[in-house]
């Protein structure tokens, strides 16, 4: 079922929004002419390079490409869906949205037992917090929690609680505050005795870790024994209406806004394991919910990065979920490294035994490549010294180099099991090739993710060829007024621009206007579908160009484009008239050669 919002409704939120102070709420900026400046939130920087304009109502940062208006900053900084972006700022200027469905465009009102079950488990998750650190009933488990290393920081940050243990307080608790008892036991919070039909508390006794969703709403709870004969040592929530573990990643609300800007994320087996990170301010850290990764976990993930540590316990199952996280990101076009924790210990104990320097530096700060990972994993339960197993290893790392796309991290990984094991180069480089197939030799490589795009971003900044200035130019004039964007069009009639995205931003922007819409660069990049797209215009949107442009200025700009493609014609021509040379084929040759002459003379 698809959800659309009005785009009268959407331009009416964005024009009664300051967008400075949306972004003030995040950043810290200071104006400067007619902007405002800052350090940028999506990456690590000491120069403010992150710039905001109020006359425009978009943002872009020069160091690292991000760009676009209210709606996209709060998506990408908060990790929202566009719809969580709109409703959240159409809160705050009093538009409330009201979501259609293209079918049927009937309002969808919030589910009234979900909200009630929401409503409760944030009631408790603060009473039980309230319980640990300001009464004398969750001393004992607070003193607990202090001496496991937990400080009162952590506690407050990640309102850990203390649950009675009590039969029946928290029955009484929501009862007495007119929840439906048997809602209350769908929501996971109560049980029922089967004897008497008589309901109890779920959670007694317990450390309770709150689990909140994307919006940062309490969904579920795990509550843990602080009694060593009191089973099961964690005890958790069931699947309900408002909560599935495998869509949610413990900490990613609390998360989002280090993860961008450190471009990173540290994967998790368990929320001690977050926890402790925390406190040894590796602060970008999520946990799966004691399950497997799922896709829906790497769609969260790919919300607000592409690069991923992998940091899992340092025992055996927990270097077998590593490897197939490890895959299932990598699947996904993820960037990986895989942190390894010595003693088979998991990073909960290894940061209580060694301290916070020695897991910054020598666990986070020492990950491995995922490539040098399996170089390790491929050994395990393999004698070396045997020939068997030696031959089966070069095998499989020899299937892995197949998979990887980057010329010289093949030839890398190549001779190093050539030094390794004293074989022949050229003997490794044919058994790769055989193993490769011929489909796989023949097919481009995928388009890279991570670092080569972060380069990408930075070289924008770079002189631009006279044609792309010209095409950034033409958009720019084109966003302020829909007359001169019609003319333009005219102009090129029917010529493409030369560059893929270009072409497509005025192809969205001719559309944008034939829906009747103003022009707003702000409006029209969340217009958009496409966020690369949106980097680019707003890009082009920072440029300082004149307020007024003549006719003359705009068809000199549309003759670059032109005489830009002239030019490759050509190219394409000589090519042709010396083929014709090699073959001797005089009349054709001179044929060519007549028609790049006449390509000359209209440039």
């Amino acid at each position: 079922m698809s959800e659309r919002i009005p785009e009268d409704k959407l331009n009416k939120i964005l024009s009664s929004t300051d967008i400075v102070d949306v972004v003030s709420d995040y950043v810290q900026l200071k104006k400067q002419g007619r902007n405002y400046f800052g350090l940028c939130p999506f990456h690590g920087e000491n120069t403010p390079s992150f710039s905001v304009s109020p006359d425009k109502q978009i943002f872009h940062c020069f160091g690292c490409g991000a760009g676009g208006n209210a709606f996209t900053f709060l998506m990408d900084v908060d990790g929202l869906s566009f719809l969580e972006a709109a409703q959240k700022l159409g809160s705050k200027v009093g538009e409330e949205i009201s979501i259609q469905t293209s079918s049927s465009e009937r309002e969808l009102p919030p589910q009234e037992d979900e909200k009630q079950m929401m409503e409760a488990h944030g009631l408790l998750s603060k009473f039980y917090h309230h319980l640990l650190l300001n009464t004398k009933e969750g001393q004992e488990a607070l003193e607990y929690l202090l001496a496991r290393g937990f400080t009162t920081e952590s506690i407050t940050e990640f309102q850990i609680g203390w649950s009675l243990p009590s039969w029946d307080f928290t029955v009484k608790f929501l009862q007495k505050r007119g929840y439906s008892l048997e809602l209350m036991e769908a929501a996971g919070l109560l049980v029922r005795r089967e004897r008497d039909n008589t309901f109890l508390d779920r959670f007694r006794g317990r450390i309770m870790f709150p689990i909140v969703d994307t919006k940062g709403n309490t969904v579920a709870f795990s509550g843990r024994s602080i009694d060593a004969n009191d089973e099961p040592k964690y005890l958790n929530s069931p699947e309900t209406k408002i909560f599935n573990k495998s869509s949610i990643l413990y900490n990613y609300h609390g998360a989002r806004s280090m993860i961008r800007r450190k471009q990173q994320a540290i994967l998790f087996e368990g929320f001690a394991d977050v926890i402790s990170a925390s406190e040894a301010e590796v602060e970008n850290g999520v946990a799966t919910m004691g399950t497997s990764l799922t896709e829906q976990q790497i769609g969260l993930l790919k919300r607000l990065t592409d690069s991923v540590i992998i940091c899992y316990d340092g025992d055996s199952a927990g270097v077998e979920a590593a490897f197939r996280a490890g895959n299932l990101l990598h699947n996904h076009q993820l960037n990986i490294r895989v942190a390894t924790i010595p003693e088979q210990l998991d990073p909960d104990d290894y940061i209580s035994k060694y301290g916070p320097t020695k897991f910054q530096q020598d666990v986070i700060g020492a990950s491995l490549t995922f490539m040098a990972f399996k170089l390790r994993y491929y050994k395990l339960n393999k004698n070396l010294n045997d020939e068997g197993d030696r031959l089966k290893y070069i095998e499989d790392i020899l299937k892995e180099i197949t998979q990887l796309s980057n010329a010289v991290e093949k030839d890398y990984y190549l001779r190093y099991l050539a030094d390794e094991f004293q074989l022949s180069l050229d003997a490794l480089q044919q058994q790769l090739f055989e193993l490769e197939g011929p489909d796989k030799r023949n097919s481009k490589p995928p388009k890279q993710v991570g670092m080569q795009g972060n380069f990408s971003r930075k070289t924008q900044s770079k002189l631009l060829p006279a044609y792309q200035t010209a095409e950034r130019r033409l958009i720019a004039y084109m966003l302020k007024d829909p007359n001169i964007a019609y003319k333009i069009q005219e102009w090129l009639a029917g010529t493409h621009l030369n560059i893929d995205e270009h072409q497509a931003i005025i192809t969205y922007l001719l559309g944008y206007y034939e829906e009747g819409l103003p022009p707003s660069a702000s409006a029209f990049i969340g217009y958009l579908p496409d966020e690369r797209l949106r980097r680019i215009v707003t890009d082009i949107e920072m440029m300082s160009i004149s307020e007024e442009s003549t006719d003359q200025e705009l068809v000199d700009y549309v003759n670059q484009v032109l005489k830009h493609q002239k030019m490759l014609r050509i190219k394409e021509k000589e090519v042709e008239r010396k083929e014709a040379e090699r073959l001797k084929d005089y009349r054709k040759e001179a044929q060519i050669a007549m028609e790049i002459l006449q390509l000359r003379k209209s440039l």
